[in-house]
């Protein structure tokens, strides 16, 4: 079993990870709308182009 610390670690690195995904995403789809070009994404699990 983790110690809480540990445990807090882990929880602070997961949030990490999130905000730097969503920044990551944000700056992707400002690129496609820069050079009008398509996001692909994962739905219903097909791959999808989806307009910016």
């Amino acid at each position: 079993m983790k110690s809480s610390k540990a445990q807090k670690e882990a929880q602070a690195f997961a949030r990490g990870v999130g905000r730097a995904l969503r920044r990551a995403a944000k700056v992707a789809r400002k690129t496609a709308r820069m050079h009008n070009t398509p996001i692909y994404i994962w739905k219903d699990g097909k791959v999808v182009a989806k307009k910016p």
